[in-house]
């Protein structure tokens, strides 16, 4: 264990991915007040957790080993590889399960409110306003806006750059 928390590499990184995430639950508990204990470990959101700790990785790994070693170079294609991933797959499957949760919610309100109506009428009564019951939604934050990683980029390199390599 004293062998893991003694890589340079892993420390900062962690610590990029830590500071991210960190970010990511004050950004959630300012407009709610309230803390959302998901946010620390959860995906998507202001900053994005994987580009600062991808990056983080790779500044890190250039500080201890070289720009021009193998290395680096395997640490900046894993970063490219992760934030075009975190954009594009990880996001459009986010987007895909907001419709679906939308389509879901409206799909159950009709057939509750025509079912409860059905009923009333057969009883001779109408209703108005009927509230809804939810079952449970997929998960819509999985993927980041360019902006969220680049704010984990910068996060991760600028963790990675103030803390000197041992």
């Amino acid at each position: 264990m004293q062998t893991v928390f003694s890589n340079y590499i892993l420390d900062v990184s962690f610590l990029a991915w830590f500071s991210a995430q960190l970010i990511k639950t004050i950004l959630a508990y300012i407009p709610t007040k309230k803390v959302s204990w998901e946010r620390m470990v959860g995906a998507g959101g202001m900053p994005s957790s994987h580009s600062s700790l991808v990056c983080a990785m790779a500044v890190a790994t250039a500080k201890k080993v070289g720009y021009a070693s193998p290395e680096f170079a395997l640490a900046l294609g894993f970063a490219a590889v992760v934030m075009y991933d975190a954009m594009g797959v990880r996001r459009a499957a986010g987007e895909q399960a907001k419709v679906l949760n939308k389509m879901i919610t409206d799909f159950k309100d009709m057939f509750q409110v025509m079912k409860e109506e059905f009923d009333a009428l057969a009883r001779g009564e109408f209703l108005g306003n009927l509230e809804y019951r939810s079952g449970k939604k997929l998960k819509e934050f999985l993927g980041h806006t360019p902006l969220e990683v680049l704010c984990g980029a910068v996060l991760g390199i600028s963790i990675a750059a103030f803390i000197p390599a041992f």
